[in-house]
């Protein structure tokens, strides 16, 4: 646990240090002084410290981490590390053939770390990272020939993700609390229906595929404000 601490202590310097150097750029480009960015960032280390620990403590309560309705992958591999090389049965074999493919992978020339995501996490999250990138591979192509087009587009997409991303934080917070207070079966369709995996399943794809259009609608589809007003 003291070498958990002191990791996550260490990653989170790094992180907040990379975060305000970034702040600082964009402060910068907009006129703001570093003294009350620094600030700023001071009150909002503090806030998110605090928001941050309380949720991890909502969603542990509620479901679980590790569990199969918290799967939470990253720290399930930080904790098999950990304890392999505090217990001594590490297994050093499978760690150096991971570095011989990774050696290998960077010379083909594919990054190594979106490879090694692809690796250790769960299929269902790989596929909807897939579905993302081919996404954004077909309006890559779609626009090659006009960059303007291309950047509004990519810019509109990003603000799109960036929402659900938001969006999907706040709802599972929401239901974590509904899942203490144990109103998790008043919403629960599926069940109250009878319905089977595979319907869910399909409605779940069905759901997805209507996110994929809107983001479509958004960005690429989405007619040019100048066109629009003449």
């Amino acid at each position: 646990r003291a070498a958990i601490a002191i990791g996550s202590i260490i990653c989170i310097v790094a992180a907040i240090a990379g975060d305000t150097s970034q702040d600082l750029k964009t402060g910068y480009l907009l006129g703001s002084t570093p003294k009350k960015q620094q600030i700023a960032e001071l009150i909002g280390v503090v806030a998110a410290a605090l928001a941050i620990g309380g949720t991890l403590y909502l969603l542990n309560s509620a479901w679980t981490f590790g569990s199969a309705d918290l799967p939470a992958p990253q720290a399930g591999l930080m904790k098999m590390i950990v304890e392999g090389v505090m217990g001594g049965e590490m297994p050093w074999e499978l760690v150096f053939i991971g570095a011989v493919i990774a050696v290998v992978v960077e010379l083909i020339g594919i990054p190594v770390l979106p490879f090694a995501i692809g690796v250790y996490l769960p299929v269902q999250l790989n596929a909807c990272i897939m579905v993302g990138g081919i996404v954004r591979l077909v309006l890559d192509r779609m626009n090659k020939k006009n960059e303007e087009k291309q950047k509004r587009v990519v810019n509109d997409g990003i603000l799109f993700c960036s929402g659900m991303i938001a969006g999907e934080g706040l709802v599972g917070i929401i239901l974590a609390v509904f899942a203490i207070l144990g109103w998790d079966k008043i919403i629960d369709v599926s069940g109250k229906l009878g319905l089977s995996p595979l319907l869910s399943g399909i409605g779940s794809i069905v759901v997805f595929g209507l996110i994929i259009v809107c983001l479509l609608l958004f960005s690429a589809w989405k007619r040019d404000k100048k066109k629009g007003n003449n």
